[in-house]
């Protein structure tokens, strides 16, 4: 009894079919020999030969041609054989020496193999109808006008079954088409009406691999005329001259694999013809004729089909690429649409999700997002944006290309099953690391209908092993076999990925160009603020000195005319001292604003306390006037401007003794707190507070809540806060309940190329390395 074996047990990588090039049975309805240029020397001939030609092989082997065929004939063919025009002699009639005067007459098919040796093929010629030139023109055209008059590409397919099987009488003639997982699958069926149908069955690429592909993109036509004969022997196996088999890739007679036969045996086929359909040098789909019984076809006849099957097959080439076409030109049109609406709009990310068509209309997608400046923007149906910065690092990690596509995102990102419903499918173009445009489609759930389980489709079994290797055997069953596919899109065509590619570019280019323009207007605003700078440092400077002048002679005039001055007198040289006085901090505040910008930082490692001491040592004076309480958390050390840092502690703190409330004791707490990737520092206070509608106006310069009989002061304090924290490329806010108090944060970031050491509370920053 024969045991079966599980097919996952087996090596399946083993049992692969084998190179069309080590294959050298012949199939027995013909002769094939191998031969030695110039002379012609018979170096190996099928076993069959005796059959057909009346002498054996082994009397044949190493003999020249002309032992069979004249030299009259011969010579009729060398030139073409010589000059390598084999096309031009094939086929051709032959006729061959039997035994005495006996010919037979052949049809002999000429090529030169892979190797380089002639190799000649002799099928007995046949004596049949020849479709006459005109008639067979006939039939192509009244073909083609159907065609023309159907203008549907798939009723061409039916169009082409229907008349390649007038033309044979096979008993099944199909049009399979290969997609792009490598399955196939039957667009029309012509058949007798007592076979099973295979119409709109697919079939695993397993059933036509990789080398029977190679094949008939190097055969275009391919004939099997009995199945179940049993094939003859090239003998030697090996050629003579090599010691190895002679590539038979193009050979007609060429026996099949033996898998092959037993997969046309378990259909039910007794001889089969196959008709490759080329499209741009790729193998785009076959016609495949079937038999029940053995059925020769005449090669006149077969080359016959084949030009009808190819002719009609370019009307349907035409057909598919006027529609990739017209499709493309409308993605075209939408292309140039966004990339003028960016090239118009302020950022590029408008340009393509505002107005019509959008991004959407670009690939046809359902949903798109774009990642750009940490932010996100999206339109249409999308992931959530968490969901999104998890795509987007896994893109980050795993993807290298400029595109990423997949039409079934869930089985290679296990996180989109949560979101399948609106992106199993998924085309993606990175910017920069951290930058992408993202297309989504949602799950599509389909049928697909099987000629037999696809899962299965060969059988192994114990009682076939051959030299102690197994053997594959196909599926015997092409019943009906539905799947239901889940977590895949629609796939996305290549139109459209071209298109997200073209995008690519424009974005880059426009990216590159605003980049450009924002330099330009950086070095303009660079030269303005350090004639700006450079103003308000001479301007300030030189306003000193005649304040200077104005404070001494108003003082110097009081005490020289002391006794001669009135009370009224006295009261206005006060208000000049105070006015100068003002100004004079007026003046100062501004030179200590303008000192204050990012290329002017002297960046270095600092520990923040030592610019806490500074500040509270030059609000001394103040602290001990009002008896105001300041405490201080452990501040940790940073890579920061110690003089600006400082300037920042010694303003907030001021400001908060400043406006503290009548009769309470100013309270003042600087605080710090370590966040993933910045540092968060509060100063909190018990003064008057703030409303929050003035929240935003107390950081703009000049800008002050109360008159300066209640609290003196130029207005610049907090404006000068919140420039140094900006040049720290860190954010300031207030939290404030009117009566009660105030609380100002400010960060500051931390460094990259720091690491942390900690020494009790105090976490200090040093850099990784040095340079």
């Amino acid at each position: 009894m024969v045991s079966s074996i599980a097919i996952s047990e087996v090596n399946l990588k083993s049992l692969k079919q084998p190179s069309i090039a080590n294959l050298t049975g012949v199939q027995s309805y013909g002769v094939l020999l191998v031969l030695a240029e110039p002379d012609l020397t018979i170096l190996q001939i099928s076993d069959n030969s005796y059959s057909a030609l009346g002498v054996s092989a082994d009397e044949l082997l190493n003999q020249p041609l002309s032992n069979i065929i004249d030299d009259f004939q011969l010579s009729q063919w060398q030139t073409s054989i010589t000059e390598g025009f084999l096309d031009k002699i094939s086929p051709t009639k032959i006729w061959v020496r039997k035994q005495g005067d006996d010919y037979t007459v052949f049809d002999a098919i000429w090529h030169r193999s892979a190797d380089g040796f002639l190799v000649l093929e002799l099928e007995p010629a046949i004596r049949t109808e020849n479709i006459p030139f005109l008639s067979f023109y006939h039939l192509a055209k009244a073909s083609i006008d159907r065609l023309l008059a159907s203008g549907n590409w798939r009723d061409f397919g039916h169009i082409i079954v229907q008349e390649v099987r007038n033309v044979t009488e096979f008993d099944r003639v199909m049009l399979y088409k290969f997609d792009v997982d490598g399955h196939g699958e039957v667009l029309a069926e012509d058949k007798v009406h007592d076979m099973e149908s295979y119409l709109g069955l697919h079939f695993p690429e397993s059933d036509i691999p990789q080398p029977a592909r190679k094949m008939f993109l190097a055969n275009s036509i391919r004939v099997i005329p009995d199945a179940r004969s049993t094939p003859a022997r090239l003998i030697p196996a090996k050629n003579p001259r090599t010691n190895q088999p002679t590539d038979l890739t193009k050979s007609v007679l060429r026996s099949p694999y033996a898998c092959h036969l037993e997969y046309l045996a378990n259909m039910n086929v007794g001889a089969s013809l196959t008709i490759s359909l080329i499209k741009d040098g790729e193998l785009w789909g076959i016609i495949a004729c079937h038999h029940r019984t053995p059925k020769v076809v005449p090669y006149e006849l077969r080359k016959a089909c084949e030009f009808l099957g190819q002719v009609i097959f370019a009307e349907i080439s035409n057909q598919e690429e006027a529609a990739d076409f017209n499709y493309q030109t409308k993605i075209n049109q939408v292309l140039s649409a966004s990339i003028e609406r960016m090239a118009n709009s302020e950022s590029f990310v408008e340009g393509l999700v505002n107005g019509e068509p959008n991004l959407l209309d670009l690939v046809s997608a359902k949903g798109a997002a774009i990642c750009y400046g940490g932010q996100w923007t999206t339109i249409g149906q999308t992931p959530n944006e968490e969901e999104l910065d998890h795509l987007v690092n896994w893109l980050g990690k795993n993807v290298t290309e400029d595109l990423f596509i997949t039409e079934k995102l869930p089985l290679v990102y296990t996180d989109a099953q949560k979101f399948k419903d609106v992106a199993s499918g998924l085309l993606a173009i990175p910017l920069s690391r951290q930058s992408y445009v993202l297309w989504f489609r949602p799950e599509v759930l389909q049928t697909v209908n099987w000629g037999g389980d696809p899962h299965h489709p060969y059988e192994v079994t114990a009682s076939e092993l051959v030299e102690g290797e197994l053997k594959l055997c196909p599926r015997e069953s092409f019943s009906l076999w539905q799947e239901t596919v889940s977590l895949h899109a629609l796939p996305w065509k290549e139109v459209e990925i071209d298109a997200a590619g073209e995008l690519r570019k424009a974005i880059v280019n426009i990216v590159l160009r605003q980049a450009e323009e924002l330099a330009i207007l950086a070095q303009d605003l660079s030269r303005s603020n350090a004639e700006l700078k450079k103003f308000a440092y001479v301007a300030s400077h030189d306003l000193q000195e005649p304040l200077h002048q104005v404070a001494n002679y108003v003082q110097l005039l009081e005490m020289r005319y002391d006794q001669q001055l009135d009370a009224d007198a006295h009261e206005f040289i006060g208000f000049a001292v105070q006015g100068v006085n003002l100004m004079q901090t007026l003046i100062d505040d501004v030179l200590i604003y303008s000192k204050v910008d990012l290329q002017g930082a002297e960046w270095e490692l600092i520990p923040l306390e030592k610019a806490f001491d500074r500040a509270m040592n030059n609000l001394r004076t103040k602290i001990n006037e009002t008896g105001a309480v300041v405490t201080c958390d452990p501040l940790p050390t940073l890579v920061a401007d110690g003089t600006q840092i400082m300037q920042l502690f010694q303003n907030t703190i001021a400001n908060a003794i400043k406006f503290s409330r009548p009769g309470v004791l100013p309270k003042i707490h600087l605080s710090a707190e370590r966040q993933e990737d910045e540092w968060l520092f509060s100063i909190s206070d018990n003064g008057i507070g703030i409303d929050q509608k003035f929240f935003d106006r107390i950081f703009v310069i000049f800008q002050r809540l109360h008159n300066r009989d209640e609290y003196p002061g130029s207005g610049m304090g907090l404006t000068i806060c919140k420039k140094i924290v900006e040049c720290h490329r860190g954010r300031i806010w207030v939290e404030s309940t009117p009566g009660e108090g105030s609380k100002f944060y400010f960060t500051i970031p931390i460094s990259r190329g720091l690491r942390d050491r900690v020494h009790g509370n105090k976490i200090d920053h040093y850099p990784t390395s040095r340079r």
